[in-house]
């Protein structure tokens, strides 16, 4: 399925039905007064969330979406049938924005939520009658619904996010630690989409991890695939920053290092200004040198040192493809997401 996760669409609520102007006909009532019901009330715009998509794909396919309008009222005071609402199911995790960038609503927290009230329905006819004025031959019109274009924002929700430049083996540790199943290949950019997996950390605990694909040195200029998809990482708690230790690539791990944190640093100064922006370049990070099977054990040891001397702690050393470690980085991510939920 196509990942999309930005759409502009427009969205309208009912309007009322109009009011009823009726008078009674009936054998033996020659003086019968006004009947006339009232309209239906227009149907309202709803937005609910799930978590089974994690896509705005289906939504994509029609550019406005509406509430149906109230009926009109009948005689004999029948009042006419309220408009349908109209439900929209959206990933969770999807802000809802106007044209100019303002947030209406962000729907991370919230399951349901009443973006567009359908408009009343007039009143007929019968709701006019006075002693002064028996017969009244008028009746209100139902109100107009309301109308809104919007663009939606998909970020996806995440416990920690997997940042690296492509070939770090971030979809291989993403298929280790989870039962996510991203494609797997030796060539940039295999993975056009972000990823998500559950991890399970003990029978009662688990933890969600997002593999952020696509990021390279001159991302924030559009090189790769630019820097579209770091919005999904800026509701994550911490990243782990994946380094191909390997050095296979032709890269240098620290230069690697440095260049993604670079761009994250980019990217908040671009977007800093924007409402409702998270912040990434201080975002805790767990530096995880991968690949290590590749090395000799002096080898590591030194690159772990210049990476101590960088950040100030000891990285992580692992193998995705082997497994090596992995216990023990779950165990390790595990223990800080639920130390940080309890404070």
């Amino acid at each position: 399925m196509k990942f999309i996760d930005e759409v502009k669409i427009t969205l309208a609520s009912g309007r009322g039905g109009p009011g009823c102007v009726s008078y009674r006909r009936e054998s033996m009532m020659p003086r019968g007064g006004p009947d006339g019901g009232d309209g239906g009330k227009g149907g309202d715009v709803i937005i609910r969330t799930s978590r089974h998509i994690n896509s705005l794909v289906d939504i994509r396919q029609n550019k406005r979406y509406a509430a149906q309008s109230g009926q009109m009222g009948m005689g004999r005071q029948k009042a006419g049938h309220d408009g349908e609402d109209f439900v929209l199911i959206v990933p969770q995790g999807t802000i809802f924005r106007t044209l100019e960038g303002e947030i209406i609503v962000d729907m991370t927290d919230i399951n349901e939520y009443v973006l567009l009230k359908g408009g009343r329905g007039g009143k007929g006819n019968e709701f006019f009658k006075t002693s002064v004025n028996q017969a009244p031959d008028y009746a209100q019109p139902g109100e107009e619904g309301e109308e809104i274009e919007v663009k939606l924002e998909l970020k996806l929700i995440a416990d920690v996010g997997i940042v690296g430049f492509p070939n770090a083996g971030k979809s291989t540790l993403i298929s280790r630690i989870s039962a996510a199943k991203p494609k797997i290949a030796d060539y940039p950019f295999t993975t056009l989409t972000p990823n998500l997996g559950v991890v399970k950390a003990g029978d009662y605990s688990s933890f969600v991890v997002a593999d952020i694909p696509g990021l390279v040195k001159g991302a924030h200029e559009g090189v790769g695939l630019g820097i579209q998809f770091l919005k999904h990482v800026e509701r994550t708690r911490f990243f782990i920053h994946l380094v191909d230790a390997s050095g296979l690539s032709g890269r240098d791990p620290i230069q690697d290092f440095q260049d993604i944190n670079y761009e994250l640093e980019m990217y908040d100064k671009n977007n800093q200004d924007k409402e409702g922006f998270f912040p990434l370049a201080t975002r805790p990070q767990f530096v995880v040198l991968n690949k290590i099977d590749t090395l000799g054990e002096t080898q590591l040891i030194k690159l772990k040192n210049k990476f101590k001397e960088i950040t100030g702690t000891e990285p992580f050393a692992i193998s995705a493809v082997t497994g090596k470690n992995i216990k023990e980085l779950v165990q390790e991510l595990a223990h800080e997401i639920l130390e940080e939920e309890s404070e």
